[in-house]
C-alpha cells in the first residue's frame, strides 16, 4: 500500500462511537441538521430543471435548457461532496470532466451533454435526499433533547446510510466512466483522421495523376490529329506522352505507397522501416526485434508513425544520426525514434506530433516525448499487440 493511500485510509478512519460528545459526533449531527436544507435546495433544482426541460423539449430551447440544468447537477454534486467531506470524512474522488469534444458540432456535443451519467446520478442522489432529509432532521432534533445519552449512536448509524449514498451515487464509477468518455473522444479523433486523410488522397488524385492524365489524353489526341500530315512531329508527342506515363505511375505508385506499402504488406515491419529510413536526410539504424507480425492494421499505425517522426527528422531535426527500435513486450508493440538533432519538439495543439498522439491514442496507444532544447529527442510509441487472423 502506498504512503497515499494510508494517509487516505487514515484520514477516513472514524473514531470509535462512545458516550462523548467530541468533535466527530457533533460533525456527524451537524451533517444530519443540514440535510433537510441541502435536500429542499437540491430537490426543488432537479425538478425545476427536468421539468422545464422536458416540458420545453418539442421546441429548440428545451433540450439545451436540460444539458445546462445536467451541468447545474454536476456543481450540485461537487457541493455534496465537499459537504461530506468536511463533515463526515468521505473522500471521493472528482468525477472526470464532460467529454465534449470542441471541435465537435452543435448537436454532437448537445447529446454528449444530454448522455452525461454524473449529471444524472446526482439529479437520481437529490431526488432520494428530500424524504431522507426529512427523515434525519425529523430523528435528530427531537434526539437533542429526548434521547441524548444514545444520540451518538443514532448519529453515526444514521451518517453511515449517508456515507454510503454519497459514495454509491456520487463517486466514480471507477475506470469503466472514465474508459467510456476516453473512447467516446477517440471515436472522434478516428473520424476526423479518416476524413483527412480521404481529403488528402482526394486532393492528391486531383492534382498529381489524375491532372497529368488529362493533359496526357490531350496530348495523344494531338498526336493523332497529326500522324498523318506531320509524322515525325506527332512522334516527338508521343514521346512526350509516353515520359507523362512513367511520371503518371510513379506519382500512383506514392499515392499507393501513402495508403499501404507493398512491402509493408509482402514483408513486415523490418523491411518497410529500412525502406523509409533510406529516404531520411540522417543516416537511421533500423533494429526491429519481432518474432511474429502484429494484426495487419497495427502494423500500419506502425509504419506510418517511424515515417512521420522520419519525416520530422529530415525537415526539422538538423540531426547528423537517427535509430529506430522496435520490439514486442507482453501484449504491447514499443516504437522508439531517437535522433541527435537540435530538439524543441512539443505536443501543442496543431502539430503534427500532437496527431500523431491522437492517432495512438484513438486505438488505446500511447505517446511519449522527450526533446529539450537543444537535443537529443527521443519519441516512444506503444500500441497494442493484435494477433494477425
Amino acid at each position: 500500500m502506498t504512503a497515499t493511500n494510508s494517509r487516505r485510509l487514515d484520514s477516513e478512519q472514524l473514531p470509535p462511537v462512545r458516550f462523548a460528545f467530541d468533535r466527530h459526533t457533533w460533525k456527524e449531527i451537524a451533517h444530519l441538521l443540514s440535510n433537510l436544507p441541502a435536500a429542499i435546495l437540491g430537490f426543488v433544482y432537479v425538478v425545476f430543471m427536468v421539468a422545464v426541460g422536458s416540458g420545453l423539449a418539442v421546441t429548440v430551447i428545451g433540450l439545451p435548457l436540460l444539458a445546462a440544468g445536467l451541468l447545474g447537477a454536476r456543481q450540485l454534486g461537487k457541493l455534496e461532496r465537499a459537504r461530506a467531506r468536511a463533515l463526515l470524512g468521505v473522500r471521493v474522488d472528482e468525477p472526470s470532466p464532460l467529454a465534449v469534444r470542441r471541435d465537435g458540432n452543435l448537436l454532437s456535443r448537445l447529446w454528449m451533454s444530454l448522455k452525461d451519467p454524473v449529471g444524472w446520478r446526482t439529479v437520481l442522489y437529490e431526488f432520494i435526499r428530500l424524504p431522507w432529509g426529512v427523515l434525519t432532521f425529523s430523528l435528530v432534533l427531537p434526539s437533542l433533547f429526548v434521547l441524548w445519552p444514545v444520540l451518538p449512536y443514532i448519529a453515526r448509524g444514521l451518517t453511515n446510510a449517508d456515507r454510503a449514498m454519497v459514495r454509491g451515487l456520487l463517486s466514480p464509477s471507477d475506470e469503466l466512466e472514465r474508459r467510456i468518455a476516453e473512447l467516446e473522444s477517440d471515436r472522434g479523433v478516428v473520424v476526423d483522421t479518416a476524413a483527412a486523410d480521404l481529403r488528402r488522397i482526394e486532393r492528391d488524385l486531383h492534382d498529381g495523376a489524375q491532372a497529368r492524365l488529362v493533359a496526357l489524353a490531350m496530348g495523344l489526341g494531338l498526336a493523332k490529329e497529326k500522324l498523318l500530315e506531320d509524322p515525325d512531329a506527332a512522334a516527338v508527342m508521343v514521346g512526350e506522352a509516353h515520359g507523362e506515363v512513367k511520371l503518371a505511375l510513379q506519382e500512383l505508385r506514392d499515392l499507393a505507397r501513402g495508403i499501404h506499402p507493398a512491402v509493408l504488406t509482402d514483408r513486415g515491419l523490418d523491411a518497410a522501416l529500412s525502406s523509409i529510413a533510406s529516404r531520411c536526410t540522417a543516416p537511421v539504424k533500423v533494429h526491429v526485434d519481432l518474432a511474429e507480425r502484429p494484426a495487419q492494421a497495427i502494423e500500419g499505425i506502425a509504419y506510418f508513425t517511424v515515417s512521420e517522426l522520419l519525416q520530422n527528422i529530415s525537415k526539422h531535426a538538423q540531426a547528423r544520426s537517427a535509430s529506430v527500435e522496435v520490439w514486442r513486450s507482453a501484449d504491447r508493440l514499443l516504437i522508439q525514434v531517437h535522433d541527435d538533432g537540435r530538439g524543441g519538439a512539443s505536443l501543442d495543439a496543431g502539430t503534427g506530433m500532437a496527431g500523431l498522439a491522437d492517432r495512438l491514442g484513438a486505438v488505446d496507444g500511447l505517446f511519449v516525448l522527450d526533446s529539450p532544447v537543444g537535443g537529443p529527442t527521443t519519441v516512444t510509441a506503444e500500441l497494442p499487440w493484435r494477433d494477425r487472423d
